[in-house]
Order: C-alpha cells, then sequence, then structure tokens
C-alpha cells in the first residue's frame, strides 16, 4: 500500500473506488446505483470545467470569505516553550467553520444538476448551518436530518438554520447522533433522488461524496501553503500540522497540498475524540485500533463490537461523535503517512480554557482537542518546530456545553 506522487489523494483509489484496495468503495442499494453514477459523471465534468472552477473561486472568495488568517499564538507559544504554536483560523469562514467550503460546492453541483432541493446530515450543527446558508444564498430548498441528541446540545446552530429557512429532521433511532443522522439521511435521498441533491457533510459515505467533500475543503490548504511560503520565505523544515478528526473532511482539506512532503519535514497528526476519561466510550477507531467494517456505504476502521454491530460513541463535542471515520484518513494511517491520537473530554475542555486565555481564539470543541495535542507535544520541541493547528470552529455553538462544565463562556 503506496502513496502516489503529484496525484490528489482523492484520486488515488482504483477502478472500483477503494483507497489501499480495501477502504472506500460504494456499497449503497441497487435504487441509489444510477443516482450515484449520474453524481460521479457530473462532478468529473464539472471539476475540469473551468467556468465552474471560475464560480466555484468566485464565491469561496467573495462568499466564503477566503483566505482566512494563519497567525502565531504568541502568549500561548510563550507560556508553554518549546515549539512555536500558529493556527490557520478556518472559523473565520462565513458562518464559522471549514464545513462552508463542502456546501457553497454542493449548493452550485445541485444548480448544475437542475434539481431544486438539497438535503444533508449533521452533528455538530455546523453542516447543516452551512448548507441552510448556502441553500438560501443559491435558491433551493433545503432539508436537514439531525440526531434528536444533537438538536438538544447544539441549539445556537438549530436556530440559525431554522433562520435559513431548512427545515429540521429530528432523528430518534439508535444514538440519536450523527451516525443515525446520515442514516435517515441516506433513506431520504433513496425515495427522493429525481429532484433532490444530497450533500454528505464530510469525507465519508460512498466514494463520489468523499471526493467531492475532498476537492471542495482542499481550499484550506492552498491557502496555507502560500500563506506559509509568504511568512517564512520558503517552507520551514520541521512542521507539524494538527487537526481534529471526526469524520476527517477538516483534515483533509488542512492536509491535502503537504501529502507529497517527506514526513520528517511536515508532520501530520489528526486526533479524534477520546470520550470522558473515565468511561470506555469513545469516537477514536483510528487510534483505539478499531477493526474495518461497513459504515454508510463505504469501508472504513469502525467502532464495533465482537459480532460487528456498530458500537454506541461518546464525546462531549457532537462534530467528532463519529463511530466512523474517512476511508481516506484509513488509508493514510496504513500508509504511515499520517499519525493519529485522541485526547479526552477533559483535555480538550483545558486546552479552551488554556486558548482563551492566553488568545483572542474562541476555538469550537472540535479544534481544541487537536490544540490539546499541540500543548501536550510543544513543549518537548525545538523553538525552530512549527506546531500549526486547523482552528476549524467557532465555540459559539457550544457555548450552553462550556457554560455547564467550565461554568463560563468566553
Amino acid at each position: 500500500m503506496k502513496l502516489k506522487k503529484k496525484v490528489p489523494l482523492i484520486d488515488q483509489h482504483d477502478k472500483f473506488g477503494f483507497w489501499g484496495g480495501k477502504f472506500g468503495g460504494s456499497f449503497i442499494p441497487e435504487t441509489l446505483k444510477k443516482p450515484i453514477e449520474d453524481l460521479t459523471i457530473k462532478f468529473e465534468k464539472l471539476r475540469k470545467d473551468k467556468k465552474f472552477i471560475k464560480k466555484r473561486d468566485f464565491y469561496f472568495k467573495n462568499y466564503v470569505g477566503s483566505p482566512t488568517s494563519f497567525v502565531k499564538l504568541e502568549n500561548l507559544s510563550s507560556h508553554l516553550g518549546g515549539a512555536q504554536i500558529w493556527a490557520k483560523v478556518v472559523s473565520e469562514a462565513n458562518g464559522g467553520a471549514h464545513k462552508i467550503y463542502n456546501a457553497t460546492v454542493h449548493a452550485l453541483i445541485c444548480k448544475a444538476m437542475g434539481k431544486k432541493y438539497i438535503v444533508g446530515d449533521t452533528g455538530a450543527g455546523y453542516a447543516g448551518k452551512m448548507l441552510s446558508m448556502a441553500a438560501k444564498k443559491f435558491g433551493l430548498k433545503c432539508k436537514i436530518f439531525m440526531g434528536a441528541k444533537d438538536i438538544q446540545r447544539q441549539k445556537p446552530n438549530c436556530d440559525a438554520m431554522r433562520k435559513n429557512g431548512a427545515e429540521i429532521v429530528p432523528v430518534y433511532s439508535g444514538s440519536q447522533t450523527l451516525v443515525d443522522a446520515v442514516s435517515e439521511c441516506m433513506r431520504y435521498w433513496v425515495s427522493n433522488c429525481d429532484n433532490t441533491h444530497m450533500c454528505v457533510g464530510s469525507t465519508v459515505g460512498p466514494n463520489i461524496f468523499v471526493k467531492i467533500c475532498g476537492w471542495s475543503t482542499a481550499q484550506i490548504s492552498r491557502e496555507l501553503k502560500t500563506q506559509l511560503i509568504k511568512e517564512f520565505k520558503k517552507m520551514p523544515k520541521k512542521i507539524k500540522l494538527i487537526n481534529c478528526v471526526g469524520g476527517g473532511s477538516s483534515a483533509y482539506g488542512f492536509w491535502s497540498e503537504f501529502i507529497d512532503y517527506n514526513k520528517k519535514q511536515i508532520e501530520l497528526i489528526g486526533v479524534e475524540a477520546g470520550g470522558p476519561k473515565n468511561s470506555k466510550l469513545h469516537a477514536a477507531p483510528l487510534s483505539r485500533n478499531a477493526k474495518i467494517g461497513i459504515l454508510h456505504g463505504a469501508a472504513s476502521y469502525v467502532c464495533q463490537n465482537n459480532e460487528g454491530q456498530i458500537h454506541e460513541t461518546e464525546s462531549i463535542s457532537a462534530g467528532l461523535d463519529y463511530p466512523g471515520v474517512s476511508p481516506i484518513h484509513c488509508f493514510l494511517k496504513d500508509t504511515k503517512r499520517a499519525r493519529y491520537t485522541f485526547a479526552t473530554d477533559e483535555e480538550a475542555l483545558n486546552a479552551y480554557k488554556l486558548i482563551t486565555k492566553f488568545e483572542k481564539l474562541n476555538p469550537s470543541l472540535e479544534p481544541s482537542h487537536a490544540f490539546a495535542e499541540a500543548i501536550k507535544i510543544a513543549p518537548k520541541l525545538s523553538k525552530d518546530t512549527i506546531c500549526i493547528v486547523n482552528s476549524c470552529g467557532d465555540a459559539k455553538k457550544d457555548r450552553d456545553i462550556l457554560k455547564q462544565r467550565l461554568g463560563k463562556y468566553k
């Protein structure tokens, strides 16, 4: 199993749609084969269409707000000692998170396919909020599937979705979280695919949805590469790119342009949700040695029991509370190009407290997991090492949880 040089990671799958011969694919019912095939053909044409790319770039700049800032966290770096800590502040993007890139592209594809309805899933509410924004922007009717448990803990984003005119469909089955929302969204699309486009909110699901999301979020690393060279005059020799990993969309977008670099120069570190410190439940299939299973139409490492049934997960972060992970991250793990670890709920909360104490930054609980890893390793590293965290979401959506757990919100 090897990575190919100068080939986009989203295209490093075989003719059956598998990365590394075993991750990904399209495990779908017969009724979805035709719409998936149509979407695949359309996307492959659009991604080579100069007019479509020009339109995408126009909306990335004038609607999404690209490029987002790249800043040194001077106070935190001085406090910890060791490596420099920097942040790519993707939470500056319209709506407060990286999900707006994927939502915007899906809305443009929906319009290009002549469809008037768009549906999607959401956990933290980011993907749903961004899709409702994009739908409103491009005149599409929108329906969002969301676990009932997540609706309760992510009220700010739910309010935003409704304000944008989207219908939120509560999902009461299973654990009432993201995994169940994705399942219900796919079931709905099976019956309505003639006039409805489906947006999968991360780099998960059947092969084509992994590719569309990856193609969209890769904008983050394109920006960062330019910003690094502008800041340091050349690519630094010791970089650690640290990103939270749930489904894996923000991490893919953050790493995409750096895959071909030697890992001694640019190390990729993914941080999963380790769950509560004293609980056996977590959402860390990569770092807790989960087995390969099929989830939402794709093969990947999945939290499951001995009988192969999906295991219940737990995390303070709704956006990371998912039992599977992108097949691309499974591929990166097995090729050893990326290293995966986890942070507990408590470590993420402590990281949030430290970041907001020393910096004018307000990361959501998702990137707070990544900051936890940066805070852990930075003091042990040399001063010429540059740790860059993708601050991919704003904590406004987490204000209720933060008030409950910390007694305050920044």
